[in-house]
């Protein structure tokens, strides 16, 4: 039998250093308890912060002093948490670190206002004549932007005080899909039996045998279904907490309050769905290219994810994909792929999936530490692409790190999505110029054809169904399971027009994190696909003032705006036109494949 090892199983040098932030579990505590001692300090500035530059500074180096610490906390708990969802010792340590986040967040609340209580002139001032404010102008600025949108101090303090329970529908639609629910084990053609998990589910639907295929996809969805109201009642509190914070702070919308945070305008949204909409004809030729390589009469749910490929995917263990992606990534220069080389080799990356770990991957860490990665690798083309992608979040966050103070440290997720997405295009780039045998090459060429498939098209469909859902509590409207199976079944039937569209993939919104975990992110991976294709084309045409503008983009973190720093680096995102470009890339890319099969 297929089983998914124990953590223990796993030698150490294919799990992340966590050590490297605390040595032990007691180093965690005393971080703790010095940040929950010290918040006292800083709320004591409340009601003159303001009161001169002086003053100013001193509130904003306590308050980015106090962040720092309770980020590292928060980020080492949160980790060590994802390595077993089902270890209730570090659930509680992540628990104690939400809450400690939020009575940071409650001390520091009254900062924005009483910063938003001064007007243009007078905040000129106090930069002006306070050595080392300057360094916050462009921070300070941004926070007058949103005075229109920023409660009372007394408000926002309630309001950072229920983070925990605001956050209440992300935490049980997590904890139930990756520690309480368990999917049926069923019999491979083989006849060796395999556990069906969140992580190792599309590539089961990779199996060339049809009917296994369909025996995976109706025993997961029929298990899904079991808590069909359940995860309806965590989306619909999750999106009515949405949409009541943003009118609190008077918002006409959900989405109008997400995308004014990075003031990336509303019309970027719309361009985007408008523009894949239009293009839908790519996506269905698509499709039937599918149906036809598959040679069956009908696109069934169950055969979305087979490659256009006479064989199953090669084999990628874990060192041939690191070595690919660091060969890949010399095209960005020395000292990137220096930093790509020696950070897989000091344990940034958890390597493979074990019994609870968080499915997924990601990258975390925080401005003080060194970049980790979270992976479920499953010995496949789609893993290393996967690498190379959390890779460009972690070169991202470590080169802004080294070249900003902490108020510029992190970026916006409308950029971050371009960095990953950049060393997708330079993977895909390198493997078909590099490598000669033919499978593995059609094999990439599938597999970037499926990114764009499920990161253009998919995840703009995904946004659309959010901004729906949305729409249906703002007009007052009850948002229920069968309502999103009904969203969510048309635009999967309008996506995927040649293929059967069934009941049980009307429930698919059901396994998609994104629509519990965060609000209106999806789309940013469209457009981070969009300007990623023009930035990598640029760059692998031997442009070398594509490649250094490239790069210092990636140093400049929130330096300014996300859609002013994409002009600088070379790409228009308030145009149409960078999407329209990812899209006739793919349809290239599907003319080269349609020669192939």
């Amino acid at each position: 039998m297929s089983s998914v090892p124990e953590r223990s199983e796993i030698d150490a040098e294919y799990k992340w250093d966590l050590e490297s932030i605390y040595a032990t579990d007691d180093e965690w505590e005393q971080a703790y308890e010095e940040v929950e001692e010290r918040l006292d300090e800083l709320s004591a500035y409340e009601g003159r912060a303001t009161e001169d530059g002086e003053t100013l500074l001193e509130v904003l180096e306590l308050s980015e002093e106090l962040s720092r610490k309770v980020e590292t906390v928060a980020a080492y708990a949160r980790m060590r948490k994802d390595e077993n969802t089902a270890d209730q010792q570090y659930q509680a340590l992540s628990s104690r670190a939400r809450a400690l986040a939020s009575e940071a967040n409650s001390a520091a609340s009254f900062i924005d206002p009483e910063i938003q209580s001064l007007d243009g002139d007078e905040l000129d001032h106090m930069i002006e004549t306070t050595d080392g404010l300057e360094t916050y102008d462009h921070y300070l600025h941004d926070v007058l932007r949103l005075a229109d949108h920023t409660r009372s101090s007394e408000v926002e303090n309630v309001l950072a005080e229920l983070g925990e329970v605001t956050g209440a529908s992300s935490e049980i639609y997590n904890m139930l899909l990756n520690s309480d629910m368990e999917f049926p084990t069923v019999e491979k053609p083989d006849g060796d039996a395999v556990e069906i998990t969140q992580n190792n589910l599309t590539t089961l639907l990779k199996n060339p045998d049809r009917e296994f295929r369909e025996t995976v996809y109706e025993e997961f969805f029929e298990e899904l279904s079991t808590v069909h109201n359940t995860v309806g009642t965590a989306l619909k509190n999750g999106v009515t907490t949405d949409v009541r914070l943003a009118e609190v702070h008077d918002y006409d919308t959900a989405r109008e309050a997400a995308l004014n945070e990075p003031n990336v305008p509303v019309e970027v949204y719309d361009n985007l769905v408008d523009t894949v909409r239009d293009n839908l004809d790519k996506l269905h030729r698509h499709a039937e290219l599918k149906r036809e390589s598959l040679g069956v009469d009908e696109l069934r749910m169950w055969d979305l994810y087979m490659p256009m490929t006479e064989t199953e995917t090669p084999d990628v263990a874990y060192e041939e994909g690191r070595d690919h992606v660091v060969e890949a990534l010399g095209a960005l220069g020395d000292d990137y792929q220096r930093r790509v080389a020696e950070g897989l080799e000091s344990r940034w990356v958890d390597v493979y999936e074990t019994a609870n770990k968080r499915s997924g991957a990601y990258s975390s860490g925080t401005y003080d530490t060194q970049p980790f990665i979270l992976m479920n690798w499953q010995d496949d083309i789609s893993s290393m692409f996967t690498l190379a992608h959390e890779l460009g979040h972690s070169l991202h966050s470590q080169l802004t790190s080294e070249n900003q103070p902490y108020v510029y440290g992190s970026y916006e997720i409308f950029v971050a999505e371009v960095a990953s997405t950049v060393n997708e295009t330079l993977l895909t780039h390198h493997l078909l110029d590099t490598v000669e045998d033919p499978t593995f090459r059609r094999h990439v060429l599938n597999e970037y054809l499926e990114r764009f498939r499920s990161t253009l098209y998919r995840q703009t469909m995904f946004a659309d169904f959010e901004h729906q859902t949305h729409q249906v509590v703002e007009d007052g409207e009850a948002l229920t399971p069968e309502r999103a199976d009904e969203i969510y079944g048309d635009l999967k039937a309008e996506f995927y027009e040649p293929a059967v569209v069934d009941d049980h993939i009307a429930r698919e919104w059901a396994r998609i994190p994104h629509f519990f975990n965060y609000s209106y992110y999806v789309y940013q991976y469209s457009t981070g696909i969009s300007a990623a294709v023009a930035l990598g084309e640029n760059i692998l045409d031997g442009d070398d003032e594509a490649a250094e503008q490239y790069l210092e983009f990636l140093q400049s973190g929130s330096t300014d705006y996300p859609l002013d720093l994409l002009r600088t680096a070379g790409v228009d995102m308030s145009s149409p036109d960078p999407i329209q470009r990812a899209l006739d890339a793919y349809d290239d890319h599907l003319d080269e494949m349609e020669s192939l099969i």
